[in-house]
């Protein structure tokens, strides 16, 4: 198990924990700051949402890599499923394949998918995951000309009717194994993941080929939105070093990415002080 307390190299930040993922949230500052900034404190890679790039992938790609860092993923791919996703395949699709243009543009080796929830007029998420299965397989070979990872990240279970059908990583590793191509794998968020005494195991399954990142944020115990009130690492009741160890031991030793969704706290902040925190925590309890 890597040793973060006198490194922070491993660290990457996801510009949710600065509200960069939602309208109307955060201190808004520019891509360009936020890159400035995390340079600034040895953060060595970022991750993106698609609604910060716009057409400039190429340009932010190019402005992360002279500062010194590496855009290491992409959140997200459209939702695949359920009633939050665009109406009918070929719209879902076509989407999906803009999403990983960006991700190849930007240089982003992996492109995060939220898979969507019960598909409307289906019981169960059975037929949910066949179509996610369906849609992923299609997509990957497209990805692979791009050079681009796709990472099935299953949500915690209160996400189940209509963010993502995809709630367990014993899921998400049988839909690697049946899409059985080389560039699907799986991202182990520990908001998701904490409650599952199932997960070393499962991972072990994975093995490094197939464990595309790490998500690092935190549970509270007195949770009062379970979409934007997480926690910064160390403030809730995630065991976030078992979680890591079990991460490592399956053989993943990439970038840790800080992904903070939280609404009346930390979005609140300055974000020099989000990103402060975000170091120190690292090094202090992950």
């Amino acid at each position: 198990m890597r040793d973060l307390t006198r490194n922070h190299s491993a660290l990457a930040l996801n510009t949710a924990t600065l509200g960069h993922n939602l309208d109307g949230h955060g201190a808004g500052w520019s891509v360009e700051r936020v890159v400035d900034a995390c340079a600034e404190r040895g953060i060595r890679g970022i991750v993106f949402w698609r609604r910060e790039i716009g057409g400039r992938a190429v340009e932010i790609g190019e402005r992360v890599r002279a500062a010194g860092l590496s855009v290491v993923g992409l959140c997200r791919a459209p939702y695949l499923t359920g009633p939050l996703a665009l109406p009918g395949r070929a719209a879902i699709m076509d989407d999906f394949r803009a999403a990983i243009d960006m991700a190849a543009g930007l240089g982003a080796p992996v492109l995060t998918i939220v898979c969507g929830g019960v598909e409307p007029g289906t019981k169960g998420i059975g037929e949910s995951l066949k179509l996610v299965a369906d849609r992923v397989a299609e997509a990957a070979a497209y990805a692979a000309v791009r050079s681009v990872r796709l990472a099935l990240e299953p949500l915690h279970p209160v996400y189940g009717g209509d963010r993502s059908c995809l709630v367990t990583m014993r899921d998400a590793v049988d839909l690697c194994l049946a899409i059985d191509a080389p560039n699907v794998g799986v991202a182990v968020d520990v908001y998701h993941v904490w409650w599952d005494r199932a997960l070393a195991g499962e991972l072990l399954r994975a093995g490094p080929k197939r464990i595309f990142g790490y998500h690092l944020c935190d549970w509270l115990a007195q949770t009062r939105d379970v979409l934007l009130d997480r926690g910064m690492m160390g403030d809730g009741v995630a065991d976030q070093k078992a979680i890591r160890a079990a991460v490592e031991a399956a053989g993943y030793d990439g970038p840790c990415e800080v992904e903070v969704f939280s609404a009346q706290n930390w979005w609140k902040r300055d974000p020099g002080d989000v990103l402060d925190a975000c170091v120190e925590r690292f090094r202090s309890v992950c």
